[in-house]
């Protein structure tokens, strides 16, 4: 497991390196690898209890089909190979914890804490948080708390509890439909519920839906899902109330609702950096931010052009690895390296 893998350092110590990251998804991941290979340490702060970002929390078992040279990896396969590559280098990670503060220090470090009042000192930042603190929106489902986490989930972390159930799947969005298409595969009877007829999904997962529907192995209703039955956290059947007002009862014993994330930028907007749409605005150079020695990578990062794709992060990894060098080691010069060449490269890649 991608776990025995991660150093993950007890709350509220105090701790010294060269970069402190902000946020442990596959372009934080990355970044230790890029630092890595420039003899630059990291310790990386996440609110997830396990390293990953949205990759492991929301889909881990779902194919990414746009990584180079890899024509399909699910988010927990890619998190654990990201791990791997980087264990050489020795991350320290500091898991369900949340950056609070940001203090500039007389010798010209940076000071973070964390919500578990753990300190890390750096010279340089480098803000790799996606959209920032995230949690599914909750469907406007009378007594819904009672089954989350039982019956009732926002995210599919183990296809396996879903084979041979009975399922509702709430949503219009590429998730709902990737998963109602993916589960009826192993489930009883997958059931699809959306308020209208069209979708937010790509047109390839709502025609391999329809498909499924003419074959009878998904049913699908336009309605809108009003209440739930069930017991102690076990749900029985959906109520829902179609758009000519008929109302029905649909039994499952499993419900996966998708209604999208809240993403909340939290406390890194009040470190006092220029934002634009509610993202770091950052130079194309070094992806450094409008405070010197902050660096700003991933989703999170904005600039023209920018595309939120994970291969896009990588790049700006590299490039942020570069800038940081010469705030960590000023009176030295970077000599550009290829790892196919440079000996001294893959000995840090070894472990050697």
């Amino acid at each position: 497991m991608a776990s025995t893998l991660v150093k993950s350092a007890p709350a509220g110590g105090t701790h010294e390196t060269d970069v402190i990251i902000i946020g442990a998804g596959p372009v934080g991941l990355f970044a230790v690898f890029e630092l890595g290979l420039l003899g630059i340490k990291a310790h990386l702060i996440d609110i997830l209890d396990k390293p990953g970002g949205q990759c492991a929390e929301l889909y881990p078992e779902k194919p990414i089909l746009d990584i180079p040279a890899i024509k399909s990896i699910t988010g927990q396969q890619l998190t654990e190979q990201l791990l791997d590559q980087i264990s050489p280098f020795d991350p320290q990670f500091h898991l369900n914890e949340m950056a609070v503060s940001l203090e500039k220090l007389d010798d010209g470090k940076w000071r973070i804490e964390t919500d578990m009042n753990t300190a890390i000192t750096a010279p340089v930042i480098c803000v790799a948080a996606g959209g920032g603190s995230f949690q599914p929106k909750k469907p406007p489902i009378p007594g819904v708390e009672e089954f989350e986490g039982k019956s009732v989930f926002y995210a599919v972390r183990q296809r396996e509890i879903f084979r041979g159930k009975t399922i509702v799947i709430a949503g219009g969005g590429d998730s709902a439909l990737d998963w109602t298409n993916n589960l009826a595969r192993i489930a009883k009877k997958v059931t699809l519920i959306h308020r209208r007829p069209d979708f937010r999904a790509s047109p390839d997962s709502v025609e391999k839906m329809h498909a499924l529907t003419a074959e009878g192995k998904v049913d699908f209703h336009v309605a809108q899902i009003t209440g739930l039955t069930g017991a102690n956290g076990q749900i029985g059947a959906v109520k829902t109330t179609s758009a000519d007002h008929a109302d029905r009862e649909i039994a499952c014993d499993m419900m996966l609702a998708f209604f999208g994330l809240t993403m909340k930028l939290g406390p890194i907007g009040e470190f006092g950096l220029d934002l634009t749409e509610n993202r770091i605005a950052v130079d194309t150079e070094k992806f450094e931010s409008s405070v010197p020695s902050i660096f700003c990578i991933g989703d999170m990062a904005h600039y023209s052009g920018k595309l939120k794709l994970i291969l896009s992060g990588f790049h700006e990894a590299a490039l942020m690895a570069h800038g940081a060098f010469h705030y960590i080691f000023p009176e030295q010069k970077l000599k550009f390296q290829h790892t196919t060449s440079s000996r001294s490269l893959q000995a840090r890649i070894s472990g050697d």
